[in-house]
């Protein structure tokens, strides 16, 4: 059984106009956000195996909240610099080549890429993921290049607004 943890990072700061965009960090809400989904995840138990991040500010910003929360050694996050000003297929690449020993994968990116990344992974279809929102899809399978090949089930949806 397999387990991706699909996660938009949480709200950026758009207060520093010229800053470039792969630059800008959270903003007070996206850490307030970052802190209470990451928690919610904590009191679940459940920890990833990997976590593999876009190297956008905002995105290594939440994966490393998650990291500290979730106890998993921040120094293991693996910077994807595919995940930023990419595609859904370049995502699902990324996820076929995940070895085949790591079972629950966090991975860390930005919209509307994540949104199309998980629609082609399950029969349902999200409209819209909303910053710091975990979309989980499991697939009874051995490895990564199979879970992209195959209809998941959607497990979970969960955005700040909705806890």
């Amino acid at each position: 059984m397999k387990t991706l943890y699909l996660i938009r990072h949480a709200k950026s700061d758009w207060a520093i106009a010229t800053l470039a965009d792969i630059d800008r960090p959270l903003n007070t809400r996206g850490y307030a956000d970052a802190h209470k989904m990451s928690g919610a995840m904590k009191l679940t138990k459940i920890i990833p195996d990997l976590i593999i991040t876009s190297p956008a500010v905002r995105a290594i910003s939440t994966a490393l909240i998650f990291a500290r929360n979730l106890n998993y050694n921040p120094a293991r996050i693996e910077i994807q610099p595919t995940l930023y000003h990419s595609n859904a297929e370049q995502y699902l690449e990324i996820i076929s080549q995940t070895d085949s020993k790591i079972n629950t994968l966090f991975l860390f990116g930005h919209n509307p890429i994540i949104t199309d990344c998980a629609n082609s992974l399950i029969k349902n279809n999200i409209e819209d993921i909303p910053t710091c929102g975990i979309v989980v899809i499991t697939t009874d399978c051995d490895g990564w290049e199979e879970f992209v090949t195959r209809n998941g089930e959607l497990v979970a949806f969960n955005f700040p607004k909705k806890t």
